[in-house]
């Protein structure tokens, strides 16, 4: 069986129970190959995407770019749960001891509350990492957890994932590094990709981690650095 034989089997074993989905959605390829392979199945899927910092122009653009390919999915934004440690433990701001550590489960728990949707969708990968393999081999089909957590693309790899996006002539994924490949995080080469192609989005997200300034700062200075000494050589 082919990744992608398996991946469209353990959505019909899904929607065999039910004609709505979640999906944890990051703007990443892995979770746009997913929506892309749930659309045809699911009367409604409910898109959720984790911010550090809302209202991000180029999150919100191309979050629109999927709502107007598929017509059948809704978008929620949620904070991430990784947000709620930066806020306790002062990471690039003001620490705020009142704020209540989350994980993924809590935010799953919520999702499905809100939406009265029993089954949450995810893009990771057996290939991923050997944490991620030893767990989606331990799920029924490689794929689906008794807690109604399920992963279609267990089985694929990352050239399975881009050679999909290709061949269905999906929008190129948000990718802030050739290294990360998606996901924002408080990274030198992140913020200096945003500094380049997004800079009032840059100016965002300082608005909350005014700290992080210093990000960009300590990276340029290293550049100038290395730029002289290799002057000198």
């Amino acid at each position: 069986m082919t990744p992608i034989d398996h991946a469209n089997e353990v959505i019909s074993l899904v929607r065999q129970k039910t004609d709505r989905a979640i999906l944890f959605y990051s703007c990443g390829k892995d979770s746009e190959v997913l929506l892309d392979l749930m659309a045809p199945h699911f009367k409604e899927i409910v898109c959720v995407f984790m911010y550090f910092v809302k209202g991000l122009d180029h999150i919100d653009n191309y979050l629109q770019t999927a709502k107007s390919r598929y017509t059948n999915i809704k978008i929620m934004q949620v904070p991430h749960w990784n947000l709620s440690r930066a806020l306790r433990i002062g990471h690039f701001c003001v620490a705020n001891t009142q704020v209540k550590i989350k994980n993924l489960k809590d935010i799953d728990d919520l999702v499905r509350f809100n939406t009265g949707i029993d089954y949450t969708f995810y893009g990771m990968k057996q290939a991923d990492g050997l944490h991620r393999r030893l767990m989606l081999r331990g799920y029924e089909n490689e794929a689906i957890s008794n807690t109604n957590k399920v992963y279609p693309l267990s089985q694929w790899k990352k050239a399975d994932v881009l050679a999909y996006i290709k061949t269905r002539r999906l929008p190129e994924p948000i990718s802030y590094t050739k290294e990360a490949g998606n996901g924002l995080w408080f990274d030198a080469k992140c913020f200096s990709y945003l500094r380049t192609h997004y800079p009032q989005d840059l100016e965002k997200i300082y608005s909350v981690f005014p700290l992080s300034r210093n990000i960009l700062l300590k990276y340029d200075e290293e550049k100038r650095i290395q730029a002289e000494r290799d002057e000198s050589n």
